[in-house]
């Protein structure tokens, strides 16, 4: 199993609630709609909170401003992720999903990448 991180940056002319709105209540439902599509096994979103314990972690670190939010996406392995969104269907909704996330992100300032995960707290017990 394998996970696409996307930390996500909001488009400069939406707040932070405006980003987290069309996110959630638009994005999302378009996302869950082509799961199968994509032979997703699962999403989950990861919405940045308002706190200043934020602000004290990053100062403290010497660290760059988070990001507004946080999606992972699992898939089987990086075979059936490419070969999913390889398939002409999938590159329709490869540039579906571009323009939708073109309307709530700013993808300059976003990053992307696959992750293998290792669960320590298991392995502890």
């Amino acid at each position: 199993m394998i996970k696409l991180v996307m930390c996500l940056h909001r488009h400069p002319d939406l707040t932070r609630q405006e980003f987290r709105d069309y996110w959630m209540n638009n994005h999302g439902p378009f996302f869950r709609k082509h799961m199968d599509d994509m032979r997703a096994k699962r999403y989950v979103q990861s919405l940045t909170i308002d706190t200043p314990l934020n602000e004290a972690f990053r100062d403290s670190r010497g660290m760059r401003p988070e990001c507004d939010g946080v999606a992972e996406v699992w898939f089987e392995s990086e075979g059936d992720m490419v070969e999913a969104m390889s398939a002409p269907d999938g590159q329709k909704l490869a540039a579906a999903l571009l323009e939708d996330e073109s309307r709530f992100l700013d993808h300059a300032k976003c990053s992307a990448f696959l992750v293998e995960e290792h669960d320590l707290a298991s392995l502890a017990s």
